[in-house]
């Protein structure tokens, strides 16, 4: 998951995640790691917002895109849970 530390969005698709067992959540954190975490950020999603969430490589997209997968009740098939 694409992260800034002042991110609200972030905090609660981490949060969310959480809630359905989802702990181990790597983050790539744009704003310590710079330009280049922007830019790959951008060549991966083509989006310069965050959070962009990926399972594997599948790119999920942001906070809402998340809720609508979780409320689908897709998150675990994709997760491979």
């Amino acid at each position: 998951m694409y992260t800034t530390p002042w991110c609200g969005w972030c905090k609660r698709a981490k949060s969310l995640l959480a809630r359905h067992g989802y702990e181990d959540i790597t983050e790539i954190d744009v704003e310590e790691q710079g330009d280049d975490a922007w830019t790959n950020l951008e060549r991966r999603t083509g989006q310069k917002s965050v959070p962009q969430i990926f399972i594997g490589d599948h790119h999920v997209g942001g906070f809402p895109d998340l809720d609508r997968l979780i409320k689908e009740g897709r998150l675990d098939a994709l997760a491979g849970a």
